[in-house]
Formats: C-alpha cells, structure tokens, sequence
C-alpha cells in the first residue's frame, strides 16, 4: 500500500525533480542552426527531471498523491507546482513544440503515453489542471491512434518503445476521457499484435536496459481488452509455464549505474503487474526488493524510480493503474 509516510517521501522527491534543470538529457531534432534548444523555453512545463517523460511522470506521481492524499503536508506544495508548470500557456507551448518538425516523433510512445496518463488522473482527480491539459491530451491521443494503426508491427523491448505498456497506459486515458475511437484502434491492434502470440521466451527477461517485462506487461494490457473466457485460454497459450520466474528480483551490482538503475525500475513494474494480474504476494516480494533503492541519492534512479514506485505500491488501492 501507498502509506502516507511513503506518499510524503516520494511527493517530496517528485516535487525537487520539477525545478531541477540539470543534469538534462536533451531530446531534439535540430533543422538548421541557431534554433533554439534551452529545455526550459522549449518545455515550460516539463523542463526537470531529467529528461521530458521522467518530468510527466514525475507531474503524475504527484496527481495521483493528491488523490490519495488531498490533506497531506505536501498537498499545498503539489499544487502550487501545478500552477506553476501545468498553466494554459506553458501547455500550449508544448503543443506548439509537438506540432514543429521537432516534434513530429519526438517521445514517441513512451512519452505519450505517459502524457496521457497523466491527463488521466488529473480526469479523475476532477482537477482544474485537466482543462490546461486537454488540448495537448487530445493532439497526442489522436497521434497514438495513428500510430497504432499504421504499425504493422508492435515493439517488445524493455525500455521505452514497449508499445503493450504504452497502451496499457493509453488505454486508461481512453476510458478517463471517454475516447472511444482511442480505445477502438488499441483493442483492434492488441488483437492484431498479440492475440496469436505463444510460449513468450520468458526465460530471455531481463536484459541489463529493461525497467519493464515484455511479457507481463502484454498479458497485463491483454487482461484490460480480453474478457475472463478470452483471457485465460489465451495466457495459458501465452505463458504455459507462468510467470513464477519473474517474481524473483533481478540482479543489480550498481544501483547508480544508469543501465543497471533500470532493473531497480523492473522490480517496481513487475510488482505493479503481479498486483494488476491477481499476484499480490509476488508483486510485495519485488516491492520489498525495490523501495529500499528508489530514493538513494543517485540522480540516475532518483529522477524516475519514485513515480513508478507510486504506481505500483498505489494500484491495489486505486484498482486501477
């Protein structure tokens, strides 16, 4: 569960992470010289963190805090941010951002997906801040449905092109914000991906660049779209052995080792996809694993680690993601 002690602990490093500029990992397609790229013109509203996704996800962490927790000591705090980052005008900078060349593919899917999570929390949370957001929600919810209808194929890593986690992640949006059209081309492109899919090699996770597992998070997005007499045939076709194997914490020798921080990550989304599948004893086994690491001082795990902390530890709670 999402403590009122831990929501603190982690609202306060999300909250340091919004204002911080640097260190910044710049994600952008120049077309000529002397354009700009000072991040924080550039992304008024997620400037920190790291990097622009780490910084909406950072924002939604703190959404989902104040939902949780609306009288909390951080409360206050999260929502003056919010009227500092999430204001009308710097939202419509990043839309204007997002409609440039620049923007065309730019943190695609992950990004997006996690934009509109976002904006599917502050739905349920009845925020004033969703307003600010719809139009930049909306511009990416209709790129997603492009993008899912135009891929022949679907992405199976770890690490951010997963596209089973982006529409997972869509998918909650699409249902926050009553876009049946969204919802339509994810439930017709997991079929057309994954409905055939068989034996996943199980045995192959992890790789030293995964904070995700490809195949929980596909049986979790295929658990959202596929009712029970669907559902279960299909994962006994999928995973016939189980997921046993992954409940057990991968291997980290360096937890401020960038690469090797995703696997701090991994055991979090794990849990979060054990809690989502029915597996609450596996999915505290990787938590007991993952929480003593996610606040430890190393801006290479600290950036993200507790927003998917939040996610996890928050699931049960929330019945949703």
């Amino acid at each position: 569960m999402l403590t009122s002690e831990l929501a603190s602990r982690f609202a306060r490093v999300a909250l340091a992470n919004l204002d911080r500029e640097y260190p910044r990992h710049v994600q952008h397609l120049m077309s000529g010289a002397g354009e700009e790229f000072r991040e924080r013109v550039l992304h008024p509203a997620f400037y920190g963190s790291y990097d622009w996704h780490s910084a909406v996800h950072m924002h939604w962490a703190l959404m989902r805090i104040l939902r949780l927790y609306p009288l909390s000591r951080e409360a206050v705090a999260i929502a003056d941010a919010f009227e500092v980052h999430l204001t009308a005008q710097a939202i419509e900078t990043e839309l204007a951002y997002f409609r440039s060349p620049a923007g065309r593919s730019f943190e695609r899917p992950y990004g997006w997906a996690w934009l509109l999570e976002l904006q599917a929390e502050a739905l349920a949370t009845k925020s004033r801040w969703s307003r600010a957001l719809a139009p930049l929600a909306t511009e990416i919810a209709s790129r997603f449905a492009d993008y899912v209808r135009t891929s022949p194929y679907p992405v199976r890593s770890g690490a951010h092109g997963n596209t089973a986690f982006a529409c997972v992640l869509a998918l909650d949006y699409a249902r926050a914000a009553a876009d049946q059209a969204l919802e339509f081309e994810i439930r017709k492109v997991a079929r057309r991906w994954y409905a055939a899919d068989r034996a996943a090699p199980i045995g192959y996770e992890p790789s030293l660049d995964d904070f995700l597992s490809p195949s929980l998070v596909e049986a979790v997005l295929m658990a959202q779209l596929l009712d029970a007499g669907e559902f279960h045939p299909w994962l006994q076709r999928f995973a016939p052995q189980g997921f046993a194997a992954l409940a057990e914490p991968p291997t980290v020798v360096d937890h401020a080792d960038p690469k090797q921080s995703h696997l701090d990550g991994l055991c979090l989304t794990r849990a979060w996809c054990f809690q989502r599948l029915g597996n609450s004893t596996a999915a505290e086994h990787l938590l007991a694993a993952a929480l003593p690491h996610v606040a430890g001082g190393d801006y290479a795990g600290e950036h993200w680690l507790a927003s998917f902390a939040v996610l996890a530890l928050s699931a049960a709670a929330l019945k949703t993601p």
